[in-house]
């Protein structure tokens, strides 16, 4: 008997690159949105419950403003959800001056890019938001930028992950992703990506293919590498 050279070699993965999600995980961005979504809620004609306000975290925009339309019994016409879409962002824009980062998030950023990893931006908020938000984060901190509207299918699909690797040119599997969320977590997983969960709102469930850290704070290259090799691997 003989090896077969025909036989396809087994794929060897390699750490390649770093996916951040950016509301919850970058910047301090979801306390921004819980205002505008609760005062939405009232703009609308009903006060937003808590079990509706932790639906619609992470969720793309047409996917919480049908959770918002749904909890109020308001019809979900195309002309009313645009309507409140506009007025959502709207809102947004003016909260967002005064938008902090979260927890050691300025110094992971630069830490990716000094261990030489190729880093996008993948996130459900859509480009009017986002180009104002890479002014804050610091465009060089970004190879590509998948944004809520890049996709047809937002997060918790795997569209958005799935795009932010093939514009790295990786494989989901060659990449960390970084979340905050139940719904960020679970797209990450779905494309392939090894998923560094650092919970803001609430809490994110366990999973094979994920590891936690209660903060980016001191996050080193090392950590980084270590934390994408933490799960099994094939």
């Amino acid at each position: 008997m003989y090896d077969d050279p025909s036989a396809a070699a087994p794929t060897i993965r390699t750490f390649g690159g770093v996916m951040w999600d950016m509301d919850g995980t970058l910047l301090d961005s979801e306390r921004i949105w819980d205002v505008a979504v609760r005062e939405l809620s009232v703009h609308l004609g009903g006060v937003m419950t808590e079990e509706t306000r932790i639906r619609t975290i992470g969720a793309s925009s047409p996917t919480a403003l049908s959770i918002i339309f749904e909890s109020l019994g308001i019809e979900q016409s195309s002309a009313a959800l645009a309507e409140a879409k506009d007025w959502m962002y709207s809102r947004v824009e003016e909260l967002f001056a005064d938008v902090g980062w979260r927890p050691g998030a300025p110094e992971a950023l630069a830490t990716a890019r000094e261990h030489g990893v190729r880093t996008a931006l993948v996130t459900n908020t859509e480009r009017r938001l986002v180009d104002r938000a890479l002014d804050r984060l610091g465009r060089h901190h970004f190879d590509h930028a998948v944004c809520g509207d890049d996709v047809p299918n937002g997060k918790p699909n795997p569209d958005p992950y799935l795009r932010g690797a093939e514009l790295l040119g990786l494989h989901p599997s060659d990449c960390l992703a970084v979340e905050d969320s139940p719904t960020g977590a679970a797209a990450a997983e779905a494309a392939g990506c090894t998923v560094l969960v650092v919970p803001c709102e609430v809490p994110v469930p366990e999973s094979p293919n994920r590891v936690f850290r209660t903060t980016l704070e001191g996050l080193t290259g090392r950590d980084l590498e270590a934390l994408w090799a933490a799960p099994s691997r094939v």
